[in-house]
């Protein structure tokens, strides 16, 4: 357990650590991380349905995205293998880019309304790509960010991902109205120029010792990340990061029938929630990274698990007050804010616990278990609501936090610098002139 000595480590300036060259490659890797994702769900139904697919279709559609959910199978692989250029992380991203610049480009030859079959697995193949380049990418901060960097690398990853799918979203259907979909996937295939030079100008982590054999890759984390915190206490570890959310995502899964409900017209949650909604989340996210900074990852879980219950009590005051527009712009913010910040310290949390030498397999199987989990408990959050009404289910929500904060001294001691269990983390890099480049800390 990190004592308390560590957790007076020194805290650099905030504006130190999000202005280092490898913070920058972060927001646009982030960029591209997020650039596929609509181009296989939100702006391939537009494309369907103009182009007369039925509904039904355009719902199973959905499965093409299954390749986020089961990239940790193949993560080993790229934990195992180096490319031949670039090095392990770089050399990773640049295959998946350049794959992914193709596979977008190739959706410009499909036509959903004769071969919906080459379109499905055009789509399957960018979404498999993608959630690969994902792979690395989340590799990719745990290697080149030390414990007080980590704040501000899942912020800047988070804002990089959210602008791609602004202009995905947005930029992407306003073009369709201007010119044929496949000129705007050509569009968008171009802009993976984005991650391809950031991947180029990225600094290389250090240490990118692969595991000896594929075998290894697969058998490896599980008994490294056991050996480093206990069997008991990795099975307790595991269970705090599944529990860390449960609040704000019990909260988040019944807002819009919620809002509906209570009175509210589907264009003024649009409209708050879309708009205000992500700006308010990228602000909270730039907070977070500063607070981890600032405090350190332990201190900074403290304060966004006390946030996210918080912000539930918006709701609940809504539920009881009634719909008036000030109250659902107060809770918006509010809860936007407060689980920028929670997503900003959990993907530092995460990162943390992953060792570098087998962080493309930890930190997928750790956020795909979470991912797993979380959709799964919060599942009843509708029969819950139903039965007890809405003022007694945000009620439940803050309920639903108790056994995190119980568990806090546990696995992250308010006077310790890092999880328990957490690996370490130099947060060195090697810069293109071969210049060793000490963290932030360091300075």
């Amino acid at each position: 357990m990190a004592t308390a000595a560590a957790g007076q480590r020194h805290a650099p300036s905030i504006l130190r650590v999000f202005s280092q060259p490898k913070m920058a490659a972060i927001l646009f890797l982030g960029f591209s991380s997020g650039l596929p994702l609509y181009l296989t769900s939100q702006n391939l139904q537009a494309w369907m349905t103009v182009e007369g697919v039925d509904l039904t279709t355009i719902g199973l559609f959905s499965l093409v995205t299954l390749p986020y959910s089961l990239k940790f199978l193949w993560a080993p692989l790229m934990d195992r293998y180096v490319p031949p250029i670039f090095g392990r992380r770089r050399g990773w991203l640049f295959v998946t880019q350049i794959a992914l610049m193709l596979s977008i480009a190739a959706m410009s030859l499909q036509d959903p309304s004769r071969a919906l079959q080459l379109v499905a697995f055009n789509a399957i193949l960018i979404a498999f790509f993608s959630a690969s380049q994902d792979v690395v990418f989340d590799a990719y901060r745990i290697d080149v960010l030390d414990e007080r960097e980590m704040g501000a690398g899942a912020a800047l990853g988070v804002m990089g991902y959210r602008i791609a799918m602004i202009v995905v979203g947005g930029l992407g259907l306003i073009l369709a109205d201007q010119m044929p979909w496949p000129m705007v996937y050509l569009l968008m295939a171009a802009l993976m120029l984005v991650g391809l030079l950031a991947t180029w100008r990225a600094p290389n982590p250090t240490d990118e010792t692969p595991p000896d054999s594929l075998a290894a890759a697969v058998v490896h984390p599980f008994l490294e990340f056991f050996r480093r915190t206990g069997v008991v206490w990795g099975i307790i570890i595991v269970l705090f990061v599944i529990a860390f959310q449960l609040p704000d995502r019990f909260g988040q899964n019944m807002a819009t029938p919620f809002l509906l409900e209570v009175g509210y017209t589907q264009t003024e949650i649009g409209a708050i929630r879309g708009v205000i909604g992500i700006g308010a989340t990228i602000l909270g996210v730039i907070i977070g990274g500063a607070l981890v900074a600032k405090t350190g990852i332990n201190r900074s879980a403290w304060i966004a698990a006390a946030l996210q219950i918080l912000s539930n009590l918006f709701y609940y005051w809504i539920a009881v007050a009634g719909a008036q527009d000030f109250l659902l712009v107060v809770a918006v913010v509010g809860e936007n804010i407060a689980g920028g910040v929670v997503t900003a310290v959990f993907v530092a949390l995460l990162m943390s616990l992953c060792s570098k030498r087998f962080s493309a397999t930890q930190f997928a199987l750790l956020s795909s278990l979470f991912a797993a989990a979380r959709d799964i408990i919060v599942a009843p959050a509708g029969a819950i609501a139903e039965s007890t009404g809405w003022p007694t289910f945000f009620l439940f929500t803050l309920a639903v936090g108790i056994p995190v904060l119980l568990m806090l001294p546990l696995i992250t001691p308010w006077n310790g610098e890092a999880p328990r269990g957490a690996a370490s983390h130099s947060g060195t890099v090697v810069e293109h002139d071969g210049q060793v480049d000490p963290p932030a800390t360091a300075r």
